[in-house]
């Protein structure tokens, strides 16, 4: 076996500083046309905003929604910000797309050398919607939580998955999401026009790209989605509230309305698993992942070097200190101190080291590593009254 560090994802645990590419996302569309030599299947192509297209050739005459969705997303992230664009034809369904052993999920990050941290899927054929949506969007779910699971646990990339809730046709029909585990894995309902077999994903890859990684998606303070309109199927979101609130209690990311403010929002950035789950919320999905990717970056330093032990076999207690000093200074330098985790005396995060492994006879060192997120206010009730003498 290759020496190797690896890392474990601890769940149940809350009881319910490089360039950052913190928000750089692989935006797929199942669907496109090839232009040519210069936007060509399959490649990743990196750009920097709308006008990026014209020097791929592609146009609204040859691409349309690939057009939209690019547009959608740098309405609400800011020209210049990074995104990887890639076109598929459109015999591949997201089932097969997302398929960890015959799909293009791995092989796509591998090629990108895992600096992404999410892949958004969107699709363009015409399908049926047997179960609130499209049935190829349902059974990619899974796969899709395969394949991420394998690009986090063996490429040491963890990614998050977004798909396209293709074909929605009624809340009531919806699967519920919050029955499964696909904690890397979330589907997105709504577009921004009217009767729409489409999802507004370049809408919701902006959103996320121009947020810190601990700001949930939906947070009023972020202020109003860049959309004029927004509708759940054919029914504007403002009078389609009752379906806004059943898909997402069923486990879906959603546009909804806050009554006295303009514009929409979305309503929880909620994956595809039980919300019990430490992961069932995109901020701590992108939080844990972050945490990972430095904690590897860090302990990978200190592969196959010698280690000072003691008599036992066991590491010495200044090499013990200075492996945990590493990995916490790390993840602070680059996620505390950029208001990423709560600090708790100046610090977010602590690694746990047992002093009694015998390092000596096994080469196997576990090494536990905690960062503490925030809380968010999810529901807030307010009780108000009259002041008086009595009261």
């Amino acid at each position: 076996m290759l020496p190797k560090v690896t890392i474990k994802y601890l769940n149940g645990l809350l009881g319910t500083v490089p360039d950052s590419q913190d928000g750089l996302l692989a935006l797929v569309l199942l669907g496109a046309s090839p232009v040519g030599e210069t936007f060509v299947e399959g490649v990743p192509y990196r750009i920097y905003g709308v006008s990026s297209l014209e020097d791929l050739g592609v146009t609204e005459e040859n691409n349309a929604r690939l057009v939209k969705i690019v547009q959608e997303f740098y309405a609400e992230a800011s020209e210049g910000t990074p995104l990887y664009v890639v076109g598929y034809a459109s015999a591949v369904s997201m089932t097969a797309f997302c398929n960890k052993d015959t799909g293009k999920i791995v092989e796509l990050v591998e090629s990108l050398k895992g600096a992404v941290r999410g892949i958004v899927v969107a699709g363009t054929a015409e399908t049926a919607a047997t179960e609130g949506v499209a049935a190829d969007v349902l059974t990619a779910v899974p796969l899709a939580q395969a394949a991420a699971e394998h690009c986090a646990e063996s490429l040491y990339a963890p990614v998050f998955v977004i798909l396209e809730g293709r074909a929605f046709a009624d809340a009531a029909k919806l699967p519920d999401m919050t029955e499964q585990g696909y904690n890397r894995v979330a589907v997105v309902l709504g577009d921004t026009a009217e009767g729409s077999k489409d999802a507004a994903v370049g809408l919701l890859a902006g959103r996320i790209a121009s947020v810190p990684i601990q700001r949930n998606i939906g947070a009023v303070l972020s202020g109003p989605l860049n959309a004029s309109q927004m509708y759940i199927g054919s029914v504007p979101v403002d009078r389609a509230m009752d379906a806004v609130r059943t898909a997402h209690d069923k486990g879906y990311i959603v546009p909804r309305i806050h009554i006295g403010r303009p514009g929409y929002y979305y309503a929880d950035d909620v994956m595809c698993c039980d919300q019990t789950d430490d992961y069932a919320h995109l901020t701590a999905r992108r939080t844990i992942d972050k945490a990972a990717r430095i904690a590897y970056d860090t302990l990978i330093d200190y592969l196959l070097s010698e280690i000072e032990v003691n008599e036992d076999g066991t590491m010495q207690q200044p090499v013990v200190k200075g492996w945990q000093a590493s990995v916490e200074s790390a993840i602070d330098a680059q996620m505390t101190a950029a208001g990423e985790l709560s600090a708790v005396n100046g610090s977010g995060c602590r690694c746990l080291i047992d002093a009694s492994q015998n390092v000596l006879a096994t080469g196997v060192i576990e090494v536990t590593v905690k960062v503490l997120p925030y809380g968010y206010a999810r529901e807030i009730v307010a009780k108000i009254g009259f002041l008086t003498n009595n009261a």
